[in-house]
């Protein structure tokens, strides 16, 4: 058998290529996010919740360094209920427009939705106002 011959042998015993290896690569990053115990997300009067979640799923993916396709995707993992109903909607917005999976269109968004323009003025404003403070 020549060289040739027996690297065409090896390589076709790797796993690598097989049906089901990425699957398996998702399952397991799967399992390691829903060991940080990710709560769920349900659209309510409390627009404080909505931050906290959005807060607490950016730190467990900066936490596992996962692609942003897959942030958006584990994220969106955790909606019911009125939260699963709109990203239904989105998701098929961004099917239409060919828009990127990413973290910072998903994060728009979610911030359109679920903390009005109100709302995020007002965490800004308490941000600069502790930021003078801070420097004073």
């Amino acid at each position: 058998m020549d060289i040739l011959e027996r690297l065409v042998e090896r390589e076709g015993q790797r796993p690598i290529n097989q049906p089901g290896t990425q699957d398996k690569g998702d399952d397991r990053a799967l399992e390691r996010f829903l060991k940080f115990s990710p709560s769920k997300f349900i659209e309510g009067p409390d627009l404080e919740l909505a931050e906290n979640w959005l807060e607490r799923m950016t730190n467990i993916f900066a936490a596992l360094n996962y692609t942003e396709e897959r942030r958006v995707n584990f994220a969106t993992f955790q909606f019911e209920g009125v939260a699963r109903a709109w990203w239904d909607v989105i998701r098929r917005k961004w099917e239409r427009a060919q828009t990127p999976w990413i973290w910072k269109n998903f994060t728009r968004e979610f911030n359109e939705k679920f903390l009005p323009p109100l709302v995020q003025e007002k965490r800004e404003g308490g941000f600069i106002k502790l930021r003078q403070e801070l420097l004073v």
